[in-house]
C-alpha cells in the first residue's frame, strides 16, 4: 500500500463539476467530484442509475455532447488537464492513450463492416501502422480475449455473432494500442453471469499484463468485490464514500453505502427474519436536489436543522501516518462518529413461512419446436422433454442462461405459443395446445405473466388507472364503472403505489413504478399463478429489493403461486423454495433451493454458481469459467446437451456424455440431476462457495445462519 500511495496517479479528477444545459437552465449533474486511480489500479465506480457514474466517464473522455460542459474543476491524465486541450489534442489521446468499453457493445460497432476492418483501423489510425501489422495485432488480440477461430471472427458482421463475442470484440478494440486508462461503463449488463465472469477474468488478466490502469462503473457491488482494489460510492452526483474495497465494504462509514448493502441479497439473508431493505423514498432529481445532504430525505439517520442546513464536505478518514490505510479514504457525512455501525439490520418477521399446497400446475414431456423463417428443413429445440410440478403458495424458481428456453416455457404456459409436444395442465384443464385466444375467460385470469420490460407492455399515451381497469374488464373481473375504478384503487394499494398515479403516463413513472403496475395488471383478475419473466433484472438493487419483497408479499397474502425465471442466483436463492435449471431446453436440475445450491450439483449448476458475483468477501469461491458460448438450439450436439462445455466430462468413462442423453439421477427425494456422472461422483463433490475465516463487519456482511453455512 505505501509503494503505490507514492506513485503519481495516471488520472486525478479534482472537484468536478459537469452540468447539462435545458430548456429550465444548467442541470448539475456531478458536483465537487474528486478521485484518484494509480498505474495498475482498478476503481470501482458504484451507484443507483441516475447517480452520475457514466457522465464522470463521459466527462474523462471529453463526449459531452453540445450542452454538456465542465463547469469547474479540472481531469488530470497522465500530467495533462484534458478539460483544457483543443479537440484535436483530446482526438490524439482518446483510443490511444484512453479507451472505453460501453454497456451496449453494437453501439460501438459499424453493422456495416466486417470486425475485422474495425479492429485493424485502431492501431491504423493512432499509430499509422501498416495494413499488414494492423491485422496481424488483430488477430492476435482476437485470440487473447479467447475467441474461437479468430480467422473467421475477423471476416464476420457484428450481428452475426453472440452478445458475449460482440462484447469480447469491443473489449479487443479498446485494448488494440494498449491504452494506460480502460474506462469500463456497466461493460457486462447485458451479458449471462457465466460469460461476464469470463470477460471479467479476461479484463484483468489483460490489464495485468499491460498494466493497465481501470475505471469500473458497475450498480453491481459482487462484481466490483471481486474485481476492484478500490470503490468509489457516487449519489446524486456527487462521491460520498471511498477508499480500499476492504474498507469501504467491511467498514463503511456512510448511510447510502449501508443502504445499498442491505438491498442486497446477501448469503445471510432471510426472506423470513430479515428480508431486503429497500431504500425509502426515491431518487432525487437533478434539478429538485433537497438542501444539505441530498441523501437526507432517504437516510435513517437524518437530523433536522443539521444535516439540511449546508452542503456537506467529503471528510477525510485516514492520513498516511496511518499504517495500512488509505489516504484517500473518505465520506460526506456529518455524523460518521456517532452512529453505530456496527449494528447489523434489525430482524423482522413480517410473515411466516408458506407451506406449498395442491399441485396447481403439472407439466410432462413438454417440448416447443420452431421452424426458422427462411429454413424449412431445421428446427429450433427451444424445450425438450420438460416435466415439473408448481404447488399453490411457493415459488419455482427457472434459471439458466440466455437461449436456454426459460422465456419460452413462459409463453407456451400462458399460451402465447402452443406446444410441440407433451402435456400442461392447470386448474384440471390441458392447455398444451390451446392458444391464449381460445383459452376460457377464468383460465386466462388465473394465469398471469411480469414481463422483464414494463414499458413494451403499456401503452404510452392511456393513464396508468385506464390500463389497469382495461385488466379488470379483460379478465372478467369487473362489475359498473365505479366498482372498477375502486378495483384499480385497490390494486394500486396492494401495489404500494400512491392513488394518485392513477391519473400518470407511463412516461412520468420510474422504471420500479413501470413494474409494480405490471403487477397490479396481473393480479387484475386474482390471479392464482405469476410467471415472472426477469421481473427485477433492469432495476437498481434498491428498486429490486421493493419489487421482490411485493411480490412475495402478496403471493404469502394470496396463496399465489410463483414461478420466478431469472438469471440472478442470488435473487434465486433468497425468493425461491425450488429450482429448476434449464440448459439448450432440457431441464438438467431440480430439487429444493437448499439442494440446488449445495452439492451434489449438477456440473452446469456447479458452474453457474461459481460465475455468480456475491457482494460478501468473507465468501469464497472455486473459479470454473466455461469455454465457448452455449450451442445452437437449431443444431444442438448429440447425447448429453452441456458435454461441450462440461469441466466433468472427462470424469465419465468412454464417449457416453457425446453419445446418450443422461437420464435423471434422484439423489434425494425429489432432487433430480440428468448426469452420467455416478451418483458416487456427485456425492463427492465440495461446494463451490465457502465461508473464509476472516472476522468482518457483522453490518457489512450479515452472518450466515447455521443452516446456511452447511449449505454453502
Amino acid at each position: 500500500m505505501n509503494e503505490q500511495q507514492n506513485v503519481a496517479p495516471i488520472l486525478a479528477i479534482e472537484n468536478l463539476s459537469i452540468s447539462f444545459d435545458t430548456r429550465r437552465g444548467a442541470i448539475p449533474a456531478v458536483m465537487d467530484f474528486s478521485a484518484e486511480l494509480r498505474p495498475g489500479e482498478t476503481l470501482g465506480l458504484v451507484g443507483e442509475s441516475g447517480c452520475g457514474k457514466s457522465t464522470v466517464a463521459l466527462g474523462i473522455m471529453g463526449d459531452l455532447g453540445r450542452n454538456g460542459a465542465v463547469t469547474a474543476g479540472s481531469i488530470r491524465f497522465d500530467g495533462r488537464d484534458l478539460t483544457a486541450l483543443r479537440p484535436g489534442e483530446l482526438r490524439r489521446i482518446r483510443g490511444r492513450e484512453i479507451a472505453m468499453v460501453y454497456q451496449e457493445p453494437m453501439s460501438s460497432l459499424n453493422p456495416a463492416l466486417r470486425v475485422g476492418r474495425q479492429l485493424m483501423e485502431v492501431p491504423m489510425v493512432h499509430e499509422g501502422t501498416s495494413r499488414a501489422e494492423a491485422r496481424a495485432r488483430a488477430l492476435r488480440m482476437l485470440h487473447d480475449v479467447q475467441l474461437p477461430d479468430p480467422e473467421r471472427i475477423m471476416d464476420s458482421y457484428p450481428h452475426t455473432l453472440s452478445g458475449g463475442q460482440q462484447q469480447r470484440i469491443v473489449i479487443a478494440m479498446a485494448l488494440m494500442s494498449e491504452p494506460a486508462l480502460l474506462i469500463l461503463d456497466e461493460p457486462t449488463t447485458a451479458l449471462d453471469v457465466t460469460v461476464e465472469a469470463a470477460v471479467i477474468a479476461l479484463i484483468a488478466a489483460i490489464g495485468k499484463r499491460q498494466g493497465t490502469s481501470i475505471l469500473f462503473i458497475s450498480h453491481n457491488l459482487g462484481l466490483v468485490i471481486e474485481t476492484c482494489d478500490r470503490v468509489c460510492v457516487m449519489y446524486s452526483g456527487e462521491a460520498v464514500e471511498t477508499g480500499t474495497v476492504g474498507e469501504v465494504f467491511g467498514a463503511m462509514r456512510h448511510p447510502y453505502t449501508q443502504a445499498l448493502m442491505r438491498a442486497i441479497p446477501l448469503p445471510g439473508a432471510d426472506r423470513l427474519t430479515r428480508p431486503l431493505e429497500a431504500i425509502p423514498g426515491n431518487f432525487p432529481l437533478p434539478d429538485a436536489r433537497p438542501p444539505g445532504c441530498n441523501f437526507g430525505p432517504r437516510c435513517a439517520y437524518f437530523e433536522a436543522g443539521r444535516c439540511d442546513a449546508t452542503k456537506i464536505p467529503m471528510i477525510p478518514l485516514a492520513g498516511p501516518e496511518e499504517a495500512g490505510t488509505d489516504p484517500r479514504r473518505a465520506a460526506r457525512c456529518l455524523r460518521i462518529d456517532e452512529i453505530d455501525w456496527s449494528r447489523p439490520p434489525l430482524g423482522r418477521s413480517g410473515r411466516g413461512a408458506a407451506t406449498p399446497g395442491e399441485v396447481v400446475l403439472k407439466v410432462e414431456g413438454l417440448d416447443k419446436v420452431y421452424a426458422p423463417e427462411g429454413r424449412a428443413r431445421q428446427v429450433v429445440k427451444a424445450n425438450q422433454s420438460l416435466s415439473f410440478e408448481a404447488r399453490a403458495g411457493e415459488t419455482l424458481a427457472i434459471v439458466g442462461e440466455s437461449g436456454c428456453g426459460k422465456s419460452t416455457l413462459g409463453k407456451v404456459l400462458v399460451g402465447l405459443e402452443r406446444a410441440s409436444g407433451g402435456s400442461v395442465t392447470f386448474a384440471g384443464k390441458e392447455l398444451a395446445q390451446v392458444a391464449v385466444s381460445q383459452r376460457e375467460g377464468s383460465t386466462v385470469s388465473a394465469m398471469q405473466m411480469v414481463f422483464q420490460n414494463p414499458f413494451d407492455t403499456l401503452n404510452p399515451s392511456m393513464t396508468i388507472g385506464r390500463q389497469i381497469i382495461r385488466a379488470i374488464e379483460i379478465l372478467g373481473s369487473g362489475g359498473s364503472a365505479r366498482q372498477n375504478r375502486e378495483r384499480m384503487l385497490e390494486l394500486l394499494d396492494l401495489v404500494k403505489l400512491p392513488r394518485s398515479f392513477a391519473d400518470r403516463k407511463p412516461r412520468q413513472l420510474s422504471g420500479g413504478q413501470k413494474q409494480r403496475v405490471g403487477i397490479a395488471r396481473a393480479f387484475a383478475g386474482d390471479a392464482t399463478l405469476v410467471i415472472a419473466d426477469e421481473p427485477v433484472s433492469a432495476l437498481d438493487v434498491s428498486v429490486q429489493a421493493a419489487v421482490t419483497e411485493l411480490l412475495m408479499q402478496i403471493q404469502a397474502d394470496r396463496g399465489t403461486s410463483l414461478l420466478f425465471i431469472s438469471h440472478d442466483l442470488s435473487i434465486v436463492r433468497y425468493i425461491s423454495d425450488r429450482v429448476m435449471v434449464l440448459y439448450l431446453g432440457h431441464v438438467v436440475e431440480i430439487g429444493t433451493t437448499d439442494e440446488v445450491f449445495a452439492p451434489p450439483y449438477h456440473p452446469y449448476t456447479e458452474a453457474l454458481l461459481s460465475a455468480v458475483p456475491i457482494a460478501d468477501r468473507r465468501v469464497e469461491k472455486t473459479r470454473i469459467v466455461l469455454e465457448g458460448d452455449v450451442p445452437s438450439a437449431i443444431d444442438p450436439p448429440p447425447g448429453c446437451p452441456f458435454q461441450t462445455r462440461c469441466h466433468r466430462k472427462s470424469q465419465v468413462p468412454g464417449d457416453l456424455c457425446e453419445t446418450v442423453v443422461p437420464p435423471m439421477v434422484e439423489t434425494a427425494p425429489g432432487h433430480l440431476i440428468k448426469c452420467h456422472l455416478s451418483r458416487t461422483q456427485l456425492a463427492a463433490m465440495t461446494p463451490v462457495i465457502s465461508l473464509a475465516g476472516s472476522e468482518r463487519n457483522p453490518d457489512a456482511s450479515p452472518p450466515l445462519t447455521p443452516a446456511t453455512q452447511g449449505d454453502d
